[in-house]
């Protein structure tokens, strides 16, 4: 009979790092006469660099695909942050243009006016015309200063205008290294508290209220909206407005600490009546075990140390110092982004969450092979 293997089995079957021959590092290869002899990686062809070269402008422009980049706007806010980088992306350039035409004018005539004159000898002519174009240039320069800085105002003005039309509030708390989002209710009870995935109804905008417990981190959906800063102990607000349905990845763009890069969040844009589905759906207490498998998952969840830092509504489970995990699997990932929500990944998260997210603060529970697959079944449930 076939052995079966668990879900971190599989999971770690599937993601084994493999070792390009054409990267691999020089080894010690045991020859025919016991002797060993040493094996460098060839270097790369003229012609391979050649095509590396040729398609790096594509890997760089890759950088700016829809998934998160600040030059596909799909909100409001986006659209007027995009003008602005646009508007002093063309003034950098013209400036710069006109640099190099006013130095190349000043060498070139140059150079052939001083063949037949003395190293010490002044022009006065040439002088005056310096000064008149040193004086051109400043004054040029302060003028593009003022139009920039008056241009970035009122965009910022236009934004701001924005605050106080919002028809839907989500409240996000920075933690290293995840989102905890709630959505406040009058009634606490019916309050809905998730992670790492903002839902939102496209179309409406939407007031995000910021807030950190521990260091400084920074929201930022590049497709919806600006940067804003996450200070402990001062709140701020930012408000995101998605004109169409689709998937939008934020990133933590002020560096945290150790796992910075993989504090990601997802704002997911859909419908008012399909966001309103969800709201009831995260409104409910979490499904109850369905099998002896399912039930014996929650057991072991509830019998160790999970439960002191999680919180599955309906169970005795209220801890509060990691994530809501009342309706789990109806989230697209998990880690903040940093690995998908299978039940490969979710087991291998689990058994040892520091070698996916070294530093980390959910620690490694020791759980046996069958409670750790009956745990996984579990939360596999929690939609």
């Amino acid at each position: 009979m076939a052995r079966c293997m668990s879900p971190l089995a599989r999971f770690r079957k599937r993601t084994r790092p493999l070792l390009s021959p054409a990267f691999a590092c020089p080894t010690q290869i045991p020859s025919g006469g016991g002797s060993a002899r040493r094996v460098e990686a060839k270097a790369a062809h003229p012609k391979q660099v050649s095509s590396w070269i040729g398609i790096a402008p594509t890997l760089v422009l890759a950088g700016c695909s829809d998934w998160q980049s600040a030059l596909h706007p799909h909100g409001a806010n986006a659209r007027k942050i995009f003008d602005l980088i646009w508007s002093f992306s063309a003034v950098a350039a013209g400036t710069w243009l006109l640099v190099m035409l006013a130095l190349g004018a000043a060498l070139l005539p140059r150079r052939l006016a001083d063949r037949g004159r003395s190293a010490h000898e002044i022009d006065p002519r040439q002088e005056r015309r310096f000064t008149h174009a040193v004086g051109g240039a400043t004054a040029l320069t302060v003028l593009v200063l003022i139009i920039l800085t008056t241009a970035s105002f009122f965009a910022g003005k236009s934004i701001a205008s924005l605050s106080g039309t919002e028809t839907l509030v989500v409240r996000i708390t920075g933690h290293q290294w995840w989102w905890e989002v709630r959505y406040p209710k009058d009634d606490p009870s019916q309050s809905i508290v998730t992670a790492n995935e903002i839902h939102v109804p496209v179309g409406e905008p939407v007031k995000v209220e910021l807030d950190s417990l521990d260091v400084i981190h920074s929201f930022w959906v590049p497709s919806l909206a600006g940067k804003r800063d996450l200070i402990p102990g001062r709140p701020s607000e930012l408000t995101l407005i998605a004109d169409k349905p689709g998937i939008y990845r934020g990133q933590c763009a002020e560096f945290c600490g150790y796992q910075h890069a993989h504090m990601a969040i997802t704002v997911i844009a859909e419908s008012r009546e399909a966001f309103d589905a969800w709201q009831s759906r995260q409104n409910t207490a979490a499904s109850a075990p369905a099998g002896e498998e399912e039930r014996r998952g929650q057991q072991a969840f509830l019998s160790t140390g999970c439960a002191l830092c999680h919180t599955i509504r309906g169970t005795p489970a209220s801890g509060t110092v990691g994530p809501d995990l009342s309706h789990l699997a109806s989230r697209r990932a998990l880690a903040a982004d940093t690995l998908a929500m299978t039940p490969g990944a979710l087991a291998a998260w689990i058994a040892d969450p520091q070698s996916m997210k070294p530093g980390a603060k959910m620690p490694r529970i020791a759980l046996s092979a069958d409670d750790l697959n009956a745990v996984v079944t579990y939360l596999g449930s929690l939609e």
